[in-house]
Order: structure tokens, then C-alpha cells, then sequence
């Protein structure tokens, strides 16, 4: 694919970056702001809708709770991960606690539960929390030719 549309995590633009841009922390056409964020976006059920019918870059998104154990143990591989795969995969988390009916129409019933999807399709899934090890090798398991995207 020779370019990706990405939505700004601060004004919510649908933004057109050539492929080659990528990796050079494009900016937002309308605020400016960085379109690629070290950290996963925070998301709710809208900007959850939005990126599944806007975006082009495969979404991994970590459906969680606040009150979870396994979760908060896993929040910062997660974030460290999100700064390493950002010109591959756009990594958000989903607080399943504040957006109940985002998180049942996902059928989330254990958390943390990793849901992987392209162009607005579930990929994959992977329920419990994971080492940076696991992470980053289910992560590249996904990929078509078992090469490394961390």
C-alpha cells in the first residue's frame, strides 16, 4: 500500500500519509498535532467506530478495566510497545468499565483481551496479559510472512 489514512488522535481528521512518511512523525492537516503517537490512543465506542471505518494501518486494540490486576500489570509493555510498532500497527486501549456496550459488541468476556484489526476486520484475538516477549511474538506471528513488524 502506497499510503494510509490515519485519524488524529487529538482532533479526529481523517489524515492521507504516503507510506514513505510513516516513520517522519507526520503532523495533522487540520490542527497540526502528530498524527502517530508514542503511546496507545485512548478510545471510547465513537473514536473506536471511527478508526475501524477510517483507518488503513492495522489497530490493536487492549479492551481492559481499571479494578484488573492482569491489566495494569500489562499497560506498560503495551505502552512501550506502541512506541516501538508506530509507523506499523496503531495500538489504543478501550476501558471496558467506562464503555460497557464498546466492549460487549466486541464479546469481551475476559480482560485484558488484544484484539488485532485490518481495515475494520478482527484479525485476531488473545485473551490474558502478556510479557513483552509474548507480546511482541504474538504480534509477529500475525504477520503473513512470520517476519518481525517490532
Amino acid at each position: 500500500m502506497s499510503e494510509h489514512f490515519l485519524i488524529c488522535p487529538i482532533c479526529s481528521a481523517k489524515n492521507r500519509v504516503p507510506y514513505t512518511r510513516l516513520q517522519q512523525a507526520p503532523l495533522c492537516g487540520k490542527c497540526k498535532a502528530p498524527v502517530m503517537a508514542d503511546e496507545p490512543l485512548t478510545l471510547d465506542g465513537p473514536k473506536l467506530d471511527r478508526l475501524l471505518a477510517n483507518e488503513t494501518l492495522p489497530l490493536v486494540v487492549d479492551f481492559w478495566a481499571p479494578w484488573c490486576g492482569p491489566c495494569l500489570q500489562m499497560a506498560p509493555v503495551f505502552s512501550a510497545a506502541a512506541s516501538e510498532v508506530k509507523s506499523q500497527l496503531r495500538l489504543a486501549k478501550l476501558d471496558t468499565q467506562a464503555h460497557q456496550a464498546a466492549a460487549s459488541r466486541f464479546g469481551i468476556r475476559s480482560i485484558p483481551t488484544l484484539i488485532v484489526f485490518v481495515q475494520g476486520k478482527e484479525v485476531a484475538r488473545q485473551s490474558g496479559a502478556l510479557s513483552a516477549g509474548q507480546l511482541r511474538q504474538w504480534l509477529e506471528s500475525l504477520s503473513p510472512s512470520g517476519s518481525s513488524t517490532l
